[in-house]
């Protein structure tokens, strides 16, 4: 009885290794479920992705209206104004600097005294080498007064010849030592000029270089040390050096007008001419330096200004400034697609592709005949997937 009894409490215990998942219909709910949470989640990647996908950062620049010279210029190039006449003046003389007479912006005239080295020690050396040549000059009169004598009495029988001839030497001597002393002033004066910086040329002074108390030395060739006290300028020689590209150089011509725009002052033309073709092309960079001179120019031009330069055909009349005909875009805009020229315009910080019919390069733009309009703001360099209606977001 006992033993029925244990056989039926043994049936009543659970068998943990026995599977209940065989049961009908247990695999559909199985794999339904993560079925519809996965078709959830791609579904609602493909709704949301436009608002949740990152957008892509872009340099943008906008369409701009040509100026009246620019729209009826036969080149365009950019350069910037450089004075020829410019110089680092420096000491000839190794010393600290213990006056500084001039700042940034003032002029000065050609020979006038810009700063100045201590130069005690080179003043008392004069002052030694003027009081060596007063000696020496006495010596020289004392001397030549003897021999004046000696050669009295040797010519009357009174001394030998031997006598008259040492008082001569004695007076060739001093009259040497009376040229050393004379050079040696000479030195000195020279030694204390180099302390003395002065003005090459008249001009203004651009930047000041070094400050009283200041080591200064010839070639700066310590490293405390400074090579040049002030940098100079001449204003009046200030003239455009504008980059050319060499399939271009053949449209310009030694005293074609020009007119010059600095980026500064983009409202105000200055015109000018074409000085100098320099004979030599940039390798690297596939360009040809040419000189534009002012013909008229104010105290806004300043050296080192970036500057527009519009080149004009032989004959053809300066533009009128209030033409805005044209309209041009940097040039890094205008991309290709399927061999056609296309730039991506921004609108609501998504993108349209529009193709466009391009005209001259002008510098760093290039016309734009048909495609966009001015104010458009177009992508700079636009990625080679770029496609419209992708989302941007315009960098600083």
């Amino acid at each position: 009885m006992a033993e029925e009894n244990k056989a039926d409490l043994a049936s009543l215990k659970i068998d943990r290794d026995k599977r209940y998942d065989d049961r009908p219909g247990s695999k559909f709910w199985r794999y339904f479920i993560p079925g519809m949470v996965i078709a959830v989640v791609v579904v609602g990647y493909f709704l949301l992705k436009d608002s949740v996908s990152p957008a892509t950062k872009v340099k943008v620049a906008v369409v701009t209206h040509l100026s009246g010279s620019e729209s009826q210029a036969s080149l365009v190039a950019s350069g910037y104004v450089v004075a020829q006449r410019k110089a680092e003046v420096a000491s000839k003389g190794t010393g600290r600097l213990k006056y500084l007479g001039f700042e940034e912006g003032d002029t000065v005239l050609a020979n006038q005294v810009i700063a100045e080295l201590e130069n005690d020690d080179i003043k008392a050396n004069l002052e030694l080498a003027r009081a060596n040549l007063l000696s020496a000059e006495a010596d020289s009169l004392n001397a030549g007064r003897n021999f004046r004598r000696h050669k009295q009495l040797y010519e009357s029988g009174s001394i030998t010849l031997a006598l008259y001839e040492d008082a001569e030497t004695a007076f060739t001597l001093a009259r040497a030592s009376v040229a050393a002393s004379v050079a040696a002033v000479a030195a000195a004066e020279v030694e204390l000029e180099n302390t003395y910086i002065r003005a090459p040329f008249t001009g203004t002074i651009l930047t000041k270089n070094a400050d009283v108390g200041e080591m200064v030395t010839p070639f700066a060739s310590a490293a405390s040390s400074k090579g040049s006290v002030v940098t100079l300028a001449d204003m009046g020689s200030l003239e455009v050096e504008a980059d050319v590209s060499e399939s271009n150089i053949h449209k310009v011509k030694v005293g074609q007008k020009c007119d010059i725009i600095l980026d500064a002052y983009p409202s105000v033309s200055y015109p000018g001419y074409v000085k100098k073709i320099v004979p030599t092309a940039d390798r690297a960079r596939a360009t040809v330096l040419t000189k534009v001179a002012f013909e008229q120019i104010d105290d806004r031009v300043l050296p080192e200004m970036s500057a527009r330069v519009n080149f004009f055909e032989a004959g053809q009349p300066v533009a009128d400034a209030s033409l805005t005909k044209a309209i041009a875009v940097n040039k890094d805009a205008v991309t290709s697609r399927d061999d056609q020229k296309v730039v991506f315009v921004v609108e609501d910080n998504e993108v349209r592709m529009a193709n466009v019919e391009t005209g001259r390069m002008l510098a760093d733009k290039v016309e734009i005949i048909t495609g966009l309009t001015a104010g458009d703001v177009v992508v700079l360099s636009p990625p080679g997937k770029m496609v419209s209606g992708q989302k941007v977001e315009i960098a600083n």
